[in-house]
């Protein structure tokens, strides 16, 4: 148990079924009425943020998030599997689950796995991945056009905005958070 005086950045707890990790805290002490603590807090689970107003002396259940460096190794339908590579355990994850820029992630990748009470919550990619494009439109000397980009298909089946002299058999180096394109390989 803690309670809302002990609050410190990135520490995580419960309160109303939920798991909360703590932003930023500040403890209020108005020269008239009782001390309070003011905290911005993100549901870990949601990514929603909230700023909400504590008693100092009110106690929470501290939450405990396991973060697991795991091999991704392939997906059958909705259901991507990952491997433990300590224990070889395979972990079976719901494709809801996943975010955005795990549509960058190949098989046999590393992912971070965050779960909490064994339920996953959140599943990362590498922040950069090395892709190869299968598929954009060729391009012309002279496209010199400042910031001009065009689609082009990667070997996962995402599709993103590269410059006019990237083409066709190229590995690419992508900021997976964003989807941007960084550099050439």
């Amino acid at each position: 148990m803690i309670s809302a005086g002990d609050f410190r950045n990135g520490m995580t707890f419960e309160m109303d079924g939920s798991v909360f990790s703590v932003l930023e805290f500040q403890h209020v002490k108005p020269g008239k009425g009782a001390a309070f603590v003011r905290a911005k807090i993100k549901n870990v689970v949601t990514g929603s943020v909230i700023e909400r107003t504590f008693n100092p002396s009110d106690k929470f259940q501290t939450a405990f998030i396991e973060r697991k460096e795991m091999q991704y190794l392939y997906n059958n339908d909705d259901v991507y599997y990952f491997m433990d590579n300590k224990t070889y355990e395979q972990l079976p994850v719901d494709k809801k689950i996943l975010g955005d820029s795990f549509r960058f992630a190949k098989e046999n990748m590393f992912c971070k796995v965050a779960s909490y009470k064994n339920s996953v919550f959140s599943v990362e990619p590498p922040f950069f991945v090395k892709l190869k494009i299968i598929k954009t439109d060729p391009g012309f000397k002279g496209n010199t056009a400042t910031n001009a980009t065009k689609p082009a298909e990667l070997e996962t089946g995402a599709v993103i905005q590269v410059p006019l002299f990237i083409n066709e058999g190229e590995t690419i180096k992508i900021d997976t958070r964003s989807g941007e394109y960084m550099e050439r390989a």
